[in-house]
């Protein structure tokens, strides 16, 4: 991609998606992804009713009269975001493809981080890292995320979630929030996504295209697997072949959606053909 396409780009999915955060995620954002924990404020006389555990007996000694400490909520975040950059998210067959539709939700989610002077970091996988961005804040560091998601070419197509949820298990020392958007072909990842959840709080956004489940009839096609590069020739007009087809991805649905539940993750569907928006907002008010 030409380097004038690539800031054109940039510049349309900020103008978009910072409109979105400052617009309609901001307050839910905040709601939803409280600070870790409560930092020291400043001091005060004890009032009746105050906890005695809260006096601070360093300063009530000096002043003879008791004091109690005051804590405020510790605002600030560390948030990853952990993007599956594997060659299934070439794939879109209506408005968009995958990897833009990957590419604006970073965007909103970032935008609205930085907003509550968070953190936000990133990793890229395949079956391998691919790269890391450490966390930072900041426009500038924003639109570096946005501009390396717009023109990264992988090392390569496969996918593996478990390498990437042991990676952020093992790089990122203190709890965080970490938003795993992928389309989750891989569904091998339920020990590593225990593992990580009990150390981070994990977020997974599944990104789909409908085509994935379902075939529309249009005769003889030859299909590709992304990932693999294996090709095969399949008869979309049978009605017994697109039934297997939808009976094996709806199992596999199932078995990802099992997989979540069981390791208490929450998760948001969000479609290529369809909008972002409400998914996300109602993942942010249910928690």
């Amino acid at each position: 991609m030409e380097t004038a396409d690539l800031l054109k780009k940039v510049r349309k999915i900020e103008i978009k998606t910072r409109g979105l955060s400052n617009n309609i995620f901001a307050g839910e954002y905040h709601t939803a992804f409280k600070g870790r924990g409560m930092a020291f404020s400043e001091v005060r006389e004890y009032q009746y009713g105050d906890s005695i555990r809260d006096i601070d007996w360093n300063v009530t000694a000096r002043f003879n009269r008791p004091f109690i400490k005051i804590f405020e909520e510790e605002r600030e975040l560390t948030v990853m975001l952990i993007i599956d950059v594997s060659g299934s998210r070439d794939f879109g067959t209506t408005t968009r493809l995958k990897k833009e539709l990957i590419t604006e939700i970073a965007a909103v989610i970032s935008f609205s981080a930085i907003q509550n002077n968070d953190k936000i970091g990133v990793i890229l996988f395949s079956d391998k890292i691919e790269m890391i961005i450490p966390p930072g804040k900041g426009k500038k560091h924003i639109l570096r995320i946005i501009r390396d998601l717009l023109g990264f070419e992988p090392k390569s197509t496969g996918t593996n979630v478990s390498e990437a949820l042991r990676h952020l298990t093992n790089l990122i020392k203190k709890r965080c929030t970490a938003f795993v958007i992928s389309d989750f072909i891989d569904n091998s990842f339920a020990d590593a996504l225990n593992i990580a959840n009990k150390k981070h709080d994990i977020i997974a956004l599944h990104v789909y295209d409908k085509r994935e489940y379902e075939l529309p009839s249009m005769g003889l096609l030859r299909v590709k697997d992304a990932e693999t590069g294996r090709e095969a020739w399949i008869d979309t007009s049978s009605a017994s072949v697109r039934g297997a087809f939808s009976r094996k991805s709806k199992e596999a649905l199932e078995k990802l959606d099992a997989t979540f539940k069981r390791s208490g993750v929450d998760v948001a569907k969000l479609p290529t053909d369809g909008d972002y928006i409400v998914p996300l907002m109602n993942l942010f008010k249910c928690r």
